[in-house]
């Protein structure tokens, strides 16, 4: 299976993926850490994907995002961004507004 096609089965079967540094667990930069103590914080589960494990997958989401960094987060297939983008949406209120009404 090609990359592309692991990445999208990925973000297509899970609510919330987290491209990462590490594992939730024991995120391996901080800025993977930052991401896991938002999801913590407000209760939701998410999958999260040790890019450290796949240098083809760690290279890979970046194309696939077009985005150059990480941790990268997707919400319902959708790309959000990385830690600062989360964090700001966590400050704001706006990601706990994406699942308001709903159960974890």
């Amino acid at each position: 299976m090609a990359t592309s096609d692991r990445i999208r089965a990925l973000i297509e079967d899970n609510e919330i993926v987290l491209f990462m540094k590490g594992v939730p667990e024991a995120p391996q930069c901080g800025f993977s850490a930052g991401v896991v103590k938002v999801f913590d914080a407000i209760g939701r589960s998410y999958v999260g994907i040790n890019v450290l494990d796949d240098p083809f997958l760690r290279e890979g989401i970046k194309e696939f995002s077009e985005w150059p960094t990480l941790p990268q987060v997707y919400v319902r297939g959708e790309f959000i961004g990385g830690c600062d983008i989360v964090r700001d949406m966590y400050a704001s209120g706006e990601l706990q507004a994406l699942f308001a009404g709903e159960s974890a």
